[in-house]
């Protein structure tokens, strides 16, 4: 199983506190890179992640603070107390790897994240009245052989629904935890933005 590197790309987006880098395993990439397939103005996707990059700008505002919705960009319980910017670049790092398998083409691609919002739930409301996970975050596309940008940087929102009370804590016992549940829908976005076709 290959990992990937969590990077800054730019300045706008370096000085990210205590922003660890993953480094990971590479397989050759082909050099015989087939076409896509282009009708009427859409691209039939025929994707193989090869890599990925995972970028927050330095200007997002995190927040610790166990009120019902603090006014913050990033907002993260699903992990200890720690770098939350870099916990939810692991988080986007095991949705893309799960896609390995699932995306079965023939263009190697890599594919770039840039956080725009990621507002969770805070223990207070997770525990009473429940909310929502609204996540919010760029993606480009680019052919890892060539580097040619494929699909330009698009805006994606990914909420999830974030169960309260009795239906939190059972989902605590059935192994649904915060960062179970995040990981799980975001594999399945990155899946479906990845795969079928789109408009050129």
């Amino acid at each position: 199983m290959k990992l990937f590197k969590i990077t800054s790309v730019a300045a706008l987006v370096l000085s990210i506190a205590g922003c660890a880098s993953v480094d990971t395993v590479s397989r050759n990439a082909p050099l015989d890179v087939p076409a896509f397939g282009v009708e009427g103005g859409i691209i039939a996707r025929s994707y193989v992640i090869e890599d990925m990059t995972f970028a927050a700008s330095s200007d997002l505002s995190v927040s610790e603070s166990n009120s019902y919705y603090p006014n913050a960009d990033v907002v993260w319980r699903g992990d200890p107390i720690g770098d939350r910017i870099q916990q939810i670049g692991t988080i986007f790092e095991t949705a893309t790897v799960r896609n390995q398998d699932r995306l079965e083409g023939n263009i190697p691609i890599v594919v770039d994240f840039e956080l725009v919002r990621f507002h969770g739930v805070t223990e207070r409301t997770r525990f009473s009245i429940g909310g929502v996970y609204n996540i919010v975050f760029t993606m480009s596309v680019r052919n890892a052989v060539t580097g040619e940008i494929i699909e330009e940087a698009r805006l994606i929102k990914a909420d999830l629904s974030a169960p309260g009370g009795v239906a939190a804590l059972m989902q605590e016992q059935r192994g649904q935890t915060e960062k179970v549940r995040v990981t799980d829908s975001l594999t399945q976005v990155f899946k479906d933005e990845l795969s079928g076709t789109y408009n050129i």
